[in-house]
């Protein structure tokens, strides 16, 4: 069942403050979304759930209609505002994986693991199906280990993960989920191996997991500043944006990253908007194909952007 914040109040309060926003924007006048008093921080809270009321039919609606199960976060990160549904939910992770995977290796250059100016040598064996472009380059092709990194998330690209993942080994990724405060979000096979999904084999997330885990990084806390700016350079690069991003205004900066594999289909990023920066987690399993899936990641999107736009 799908949870919210709620805090109702007196009409002619919300008109109020909502005519002191839109001045303050088509004023160009700052009210500091970065040093709210908490009379703002609350005035706000409470224009958001305004909008939420006015959006929530069409939310509902799709979520309801979705032939499949959803798990759904968002978090407004400057009131705490929140949207729950099923969030501690076991999902295949897909690729949305590779979030985490990322943390896990620029903590490995912060141990000396890596080198990310180091160069690695593609090899035919390396080339797994599925996304990324790694597949299709000549055997031989060099890359730094920050490209490969990159290649991994920008371009979901499979086999990057597996050279990054047979470089770490599951054994220190794991390690780095928990110490990052994931508890069930596991790597237990390599991108593509159908085998070990076989015999029961997966890689599992939550929409809870990975919006706590872009809170982290929003906010410098994915272990440090650097490693957490870092990765967060790398999401706002992502080049797959038929989901979230979909319907959003061009201007909008979207730092995510997406999942698809089988019955599943997946993003979860940061919005950065001039109303205030929000997370949104999507999780779909499906069973009406990969197109409709990302149409309803899109639509939610979508409606939670007019939540946002006060």
């Amino acid at each position: 069942m799908a949870q919210k914040t709620v805090r109702r109040k007196p009409f002619l309060l919300f008109l109020v403050m909502l005519l002191f926003f839109t001045w303050a924007f088509s004023s160009g006048v700052s009210y500091g979304l970065k040093n709210l008093t908490p009379e703002e921080k609350q005035a706000l809270y409470n224009l958001r759930e305004e909008r939420w009321e006015a959006n929530s039919r069409n939310i509902l609606k799709r979520i309801s209609s979705l032939r499949g199960e959803a798990g759904i976060t968002v978090k407004d990160l400057k009131t705490g505002w929140t949207f729950l549904h099923n969030e501690d939910q076991l999902f295949p992770a897909a690729s949305l994986v590779k979030i985490p995977i990322m943390v896990a290796c620029f903590k490995a250059v912060q141990d000396g693991l890596i080198d990310l100016g180091a160069h690695y040598v593609l090899e035919r064996k390396d080339k797994v199906g599925g996304s990324g472009v790694l597949r299709r380059m000549r055997s031989g092709r060099v890359f730094t280990w920050g490209e490969l990194i990159e290649y991994m998330v920008t371009e979901s690209d499979n086999t990057a993960a597996n050279i990054l993942i047979d470089k770490l080994g599951f054994d220190y990724i794991n390690r780095v989920f928990r110490e990052i405060g994931l508890e069930k979000t596991t790597l237990n096979r390599r991108m593509i191996d159908f085998n070990a999904r076989e015999q029961g084999l997966e890689n599992y997330t939550t929409a809870a997991e990975m919006t706590e885990l872009l809170e982290k990084i929003y906010y410098g806390q994915c272990f440090n500043r650097e490693i957490s700016e870092r990765c967060l350079e790398i999401l706002k690069k992502q080049k797959i944006n038929d989901r979230l991003p979909r319907y959003l205004p061009k201007d909008v900066i979207v730092a995510h990253k997406t999942g698809l594999e089988r019955e599943v289909c997946h993003d979860a990023g940061i919005v950065f908007t001039p109303y205030g920066d929000y997370i949104i987690t999507v999780l779909v399993h499906t069973w009406g194909g990969p197109a409709a899936a990302k149409i309803f990641i899109a639509r939610l999107s979508s409606y939670f952007y007019q939540v946002f736009k006060t």
